[in-house]
């Protein structure tokens, strides 16, 4: 059946999705949990924002604006104090919540409420899935992303690997759900369209109940086709236009089993993602289930590795920085096919959502006039020479 369009005339201008100056208010990661031991403290740099981070005598992980409120130094060359945070400079101490707590050239009989109006901004900061997280808001309006069918669960975790590629992470969200990628990258072919479900506002899944099930026979990966066996069917979680995880139904030598694979990305300067990529799996009772988990974390990683390696068409796609000065993919969708209804109902999804500014983490308000502009209908020409300015 021949793909038909859905709109030639798409011209909607983004004001969030693939923007490098705005992101959404959300949970982003900040860096593997056992990156950060007690009493250790780092200087770290988010979404544009200058930040220090440590973590305290009891575990917990606390993240402040990175300079003291007293003079300016940097508190990643402080010293973790029992649970606070001490400055390098003036040995002024601030609690977890951000509260100065000790002032030493201050009379010790001196009453300390005084010292209780000086406060170092701290974020809203939380561990999962072996990461740590941040809240780029005042208050969290969501949970941390989960995997809803394993929340109660143990689990057993296995990371994938950073990455570092030259295109905004919005572009890397949306080759999943892109049919046509499937077709002419990994030559699947897919028989049925995606059902789509938004979790809340900040989530949306979308899942492919028909299976992916056959290879075009010129792809490098019919090498593998003896050892799986389509089909495949498998369904996505976005959160916050920056999270995504997949559950990946593989078969592998008549046994069938479901991967979960978290991949947390982060905008970076100049339009750039950092990720993460983490296996998880259902822990598994007793020295055999545990050795079992251990083999589909290790088997799940080997059949995506390998997928990844011989669809090298991804190399184009994401070029590595370095490797060339140039973003490959310039997101302008034009003339949408049916084929394209999963990234339109994305970047639908994103633009509801609460944008912040990159670098100050506040709140970026649209006024009635850009709202309405960037719903107007454009000429093409214009369209293009817009995109070409952003």
């Amino acid at each position: 059946m021949k793909p038909k369009p859905i709109n030639s005339n798409y011209t909607r201008k983004p004001r969030i999705f693939n923007q490098p100056e705005r992101f959404i208010e959300g949970w982003y990661w900040v860096l593997p949990s056992h990156k950060l031991l007690v009493g250790e403290v780092k200087p770290i740099t988010i979404l544009g924002k200058e930040l220090v981070i440590y973590r305290g005598e009891d575990g917990l992980v606390v993240i402040f604006d990175a300079y003291c409120p007293h003079m300016g130094a940097h508190l990643g060359e402080g010293k973790v104090k029992g649970n606070e945070l001490r400055c390098f400079l003036h040995h002024w101490q601030y609690d977890q919540e951000g509260f100065c707590t000790k002032i030493p050239c201050l009379d010790e009989s001196i009453d300390t409420t005084a010292t209780k109006s000086i406060k170092a901004r701290n974020w809203p900061t939380d561990e999962k899935y072996g990461l740590i997280w941040v809240w780029t808001g005042e208050n969290p309006q969501q949970s941390l992303p989960f995997i809803p069918e394993l929340e109660v669960a143990e689990l057993d975790i296995a990371f994938g690997g950073k990455f570092l590629i030259h295109c905004h992470p919005h572009i890397v969200m949306v080759n999943p759900i892109d049919a046509q990628h499937f077709y002419n990258i990994h030559r699947q072919v897919w028989e049925s369209s995606f059902q789509k479900q938004e979790l809340n506002e900040n989530a949306i899944i979308f899942r492919y109940n028909q299976q992916c099930n056959n290879y075009n026979s010129n792809s490098p990966i019919k090498i593998l086709r003896f050892l799986l066996n389509p089909p495949i069917s498998y369904h996505l979680c976005y959160w916050y236009g920056s999270t995504m995880i997949v559950r990946v139904e593989i078969r592998f030598l008549h046994f069938q089993f479901n991967c979960h694979i978290l991949y947390a990305l982060r905008l970076i300067e100049s339009g750039k993602t950092t990720g993460i990529r983490i296996f998880i799996a259902k822990k598994r009772p007793g020295i055999i289930g545990h050795i079992y988990g251990k083999f589909l974390l290790w088997l799940s990683k080997i059949v995506i590795n390998a997928i990844n390696y011989m669809s090298n068409q991804h190399g184009r796609l994401f070029p590595k920085p370095g490797k060339n000065n140039r973003n490959n993919i310039q997101f302008n969708l034009q003339h949408p096919l049916e084929l394209d209804q999963p990234i339109i109902e994305f970047i639908s999804h994103l633009e509801r959502q609460k944008p912040l500014k990159w670098g100050t983490w506040s709140w970026e308000r649209f006024t009635d006039n850009q709202q309405m502009e960037s719903q107007k209908p454009q000429n093409v020409q214009k369209w293009r020479d817009d995109l070409a300015n952003d």
